[in-house]
């Protein structure tokens, strides 16, 4: 007779219990520095993660097999993963209003998306518009949910396409105070992290499949160096410091209409049709892991 064998969880090395997270297959990387802000304590992951399962009773007898021609329908494939936690997980972020407005869409099109795209279970995040805070709530959510892909997302007001963004400088340059009266001008996101981080998700890609579907899409080549740029490059150094195997990456959408009620000639776009364009850069980017060859530079 076969003995079935005890699945248990692996000990944690030092390094990783000291970390408060899970084993990882891929290595942190030794030149990213993190500073002490990004740091996740043991304390403060135990606040993010779900209590643990009650002792559950054990297995009831199996069922006898039915009688032939009363077979019990199957449940499709994906229902069956969804029932055994395993399907994997998208983290879309999106900001709270900011510079005084009452609204920001990015955040408006995180309610209007689906509870699951190309079979990606969708979990979203409300970010504040501070800096250093909105890294942290968004790794907080990265270990609570381990998703396989982040997309954030952020208003750029003045856009006519929505904008998928290639790269992240290590730069803090407010024009404006955030949402608690921060104004870092011409200082470091990370002191003595790499000069820029690339998004991990296949941009080009999600580029075509967003026009695919009709949305008015373009690849960016500038996050600026507000609280967005400050947040891409918060999650990519995250990233890869920790060890963990999500890929990540930003996109800019324009002012939703109702914000361009009152402004003359400014440029906006339907909420239906971003929620339309974040659904097929999704699936895109979960479909493929390298990048399409697509001319689509910028002369300026």
């Amino acid at each position: 007779m076969l003995r079935r064998r005890r699945k248990g969880p692996r000990p944690l090395s030092p390094h990783e219990a000291g970390r408060g997270t899970s084993r990882s297959h891929r290595r942190p990387r030794a030149d990213a520095e993190v500073p002490p802000e990004l740091v996740l304590t043991p304390e403060s992951v135990a606040r993010t993660r779900k209590p643990a399962r009650e002792p559950q009773p054990q297995e009831p007898p199996r069922e006898k097999a039915p009688a032939p021609g009363r077979e019990k329908p199957q449940a499709p494939a994906r229902e069956k993963r969804a029932a055994r936690g395993a399907q994997d997980v998208v983290l879309v972020t999106g900001f709270e209003p900011f510079g005084g407005d009452d609204r920001n869409p990015s955040w408006e099109v995180c309610e209007r998306l689906p509870g699951e795209i190309a079979g990606l279970r969708v979990e979203v995040c409300r970010v504040p518009c501070e800096f250093r805070r909105a890294i942290e709530v968004v790794a907080e959510a990265i270990e609570r949910h381990r998703p396989a892909l982040v997309v954030c997302l952020g208003l750029a007001a003045g856009r006519t396409h929505m904008g998928v963004e290639r790269v992240a400088i290590n730069a803090d340059d407010a024009r404006i105070p955030d949402n608690a009266g921060m104004q870092p001008v011409d200082e470091p996101i990370a002191a003595g992290g790499p000069p820029a981080y690339f998004a991990t998700l296949p941009v080009k890609a999600m580029v075509a499949a967003m026009r695919a579907e009709g949305v008015p899409a373009e690849v960016s080549n500038s996050a600026g160096t507000y609280v967005c740029n400050h947040l891409m490059y918060g999650v990519l150094h995250y990233l890869a410091a920790s060890g963990l195997r999500a890929r990540a990456g930003f996109i800019h959408v324009p002012s939703s209409e109702e914000m361009a009620l009152d402004k003359r000639e400014a440029p906006s776009m339907a909420l239906a049709t971003m929620v339309r364009g974040v659904q097929a850069a999704i699936a895109a980017a979960h479909g493929k892991v390298r990048d399409v060859k697509l001319a689509d530079g910028a002369l300026d």
